[in-house]
């Protein structure tokens, strides 16, 4: 038996680049986020102007921490991912460079238009028709490098994360270039294809799997790289996670008509998107347990690993939003919860404790790899960025929790003569102290992305451009 080692250079500038970003967009994506809860809370920070109203920037919060944030979260880690898993270089490094240049423009195009109230007034899928299409080029050019990357991969095995970021970007195209057909009548207005009930439906289609599947499996391929890596210990069950994946993808895209609950839409499939969403909760508490159980003999390492406490507490989130979402689904709930703010709570339950922590620790495990560093400058900034986060999120998700039910209750509550007992100024002045704490929740979360930020400078600038590239040489062993 001889041990032969061949030196394979990986293409780590493309992810160093996403994961840059990725703390820049998470920044200004947050910020922007404690600036427009702040306007709830103290109207004239609207300013009087247009383009600052909650109305305008409202979606480009959501479209920085979705997309720009969470976006660059997933072009990193599964540009890493799949290089490593399959033993090779990216299929090309012009089309991933593309990705990233053109990642950014459709951002930068989104934080020029959207407050120029420049919209489809579609719910994650604002950006009109010339963005739209740029976007959908960029996805397509995205799946050519991943699968492309699979298709010349050094091992027999195609690692069960590549499944999820595949699924998530097949998908994800499909979602967004079905959603976004759509009739041009200039430069920057178009309507949409459809009309009506089918509109909607077909909306709700694409919204609830732009969580489903940008916001759930893409981050779960990155569960099930970065939690085994970091807790050094192999997946705890492979067998559940393919069940996990299949029941997952099988389900998750009829979920979409809970959102429409009480509405044009025929009761039968408002019903069918219920039972869907219920049965949901199976398949995504599997995939919790599983990331969970990983830690069987190393939980004494969250002692010591906050990049590990930051993941496992992702999952822990991740567990809760996924019992909840489908909890909200059963039409029941939903005739107390719809259109309050537990609907928020709940989402950024999924946003700052699943999505943007699971990607947080991605980062600050891949950063030293990527600039050639034994570990981050500072452990002791990660654990402040670990609390402010947590406490953050729970003031957040709680507040609106609190909020939520409060309004539902007041909406709902009629007099002996069938009159409202509250009008809706009254719901709001009651929502006004959740206000507060949402906003000061948001900004300890914000504020723990500087802490991030900072790190991430001191370890890049600790580096030179020769250990950086020395990175890229990973020796590849094979055993004959």
């Amino acid at each position: 038996m001889s041990t032969a080692i061949s030196p394979t250079a990986y293409n780590y500038k493309v992810v160093r680049q996403f994961a840059i970003m990725t703390v820049v967009w998470g920044i200004l994506g947050m910020g922007l986020g404690v600036f427009i809860a702040s306007q709830l809370v103290w109207p004239e920070l609207n300013f009087g102007l247009p383009w600052t109203t909650f109305g305008r920037l409202r979606p480009l919060h959501t479209n920085l921490v979705i997309f720009a944030f969470g976006g660059c979260a997933l072009f990193a880690t599964s540009y890493y991912v799949v290089q490593r898993t399959c033993q090779t270089r990216l299929i090309s490094d012009s089309l991933a460079a593309f990705t990233f240049w053109g990642w950014q423009a459709v951002i930068v195009g989104a934080i020029i238009t959207l407050p120029l109230g420049y919209t489809t007034t579609k719910e994650y899928a604002e950006l009109e028709w010339p963005l739209a299409i740029l976007l959908a080029i960029v996805w397509v050019s995205y799946g050519l490098v991943f699968f492309g990357t699979i298709t010349k991969r050094n091992t027999k095995h195609i690692y069960v994360g590549n499944w999820f970021y595949g699924a998530f970007i097949v998908v994800t195209a499909m979602l967004h270039i079905v959603n976004h057909a759509s009739l041009p009548v200039s430069f920057f207005k178009s309507y949409s294809a459809y009309a009506g009930a089918t509109d909607a439906m077909i909306q709700w289609w694409y919204g609830h799997n732009a969580v489903g599947f940008f916001l759930t499996t893409g981050f779960l391929g990155m569960m099930y790289y970065f939690v085994p890596k970091q807790a050094e210990r192999p997946i705890y069950s492979y067998r559940l996670s393919i069940v996990h994946f299949w029941a997952l993808i099988t389900l998750y895209i009829w979920a979409g008509p809970h959102h429409l609950h009480y509405t044009a839409l025929p009761d039968w499939a408002q019903s069918l998107g219920m039972a869907m969403s219920i049965i949901l909760l199976a398949p995504s508490w599997g995939g919790m347990i599983n990331g969970m159980m990983t830690l069987s003999g190393a939980w004494h390492k969250l002692r010591t690993d906050p990049i590990l406490r930051f993941l496992v507490v992702s999952l822990a989130f991740y567990g809760m939003s996924t019992f909840e979402g489908p909890m909200m689904a059963i039409k029941t709930v939903n005739s107390l919860s719809h259109y309050t703010d537990w609907t928020i709570g709940h989402v950024h339950a999924g946003a700052l404790g699943w999505v943007a922590m699971i990607s947080i620790g991605a980062i600050y495990h891949m950063i030293p790899k990527l600039f050639g560093r034994a570990q981050m400058h500072s452990i002791g900034l990660i654990n402040t960025h670990f609390w402010l986060a947590t406490i953050g999120t729970v003031l957040y998700i709680a507040s609106m929790w609190v909020n939520g039910i409060t309004q539902g209750l007041m909406w709902r509550a009629i007099n002996d003569d069938g009159t409202l007992t509250y009008s809706f100024v009254e719901a709001l002045q009651a929502s006004h102290p959740g206000f507060i704490v949402r906003a000061l929740g948001g900004a300890f979360f914000a504020s723990g992305m500087l802490f991030m930020a900072y790190n991430v400078w001191r370890t890049v600038r600790a580096s030179n451009p020769a250990e950086a590239k020395a990175a890229e040489q990973i020796a590849v062993v094979g055993v004959h």
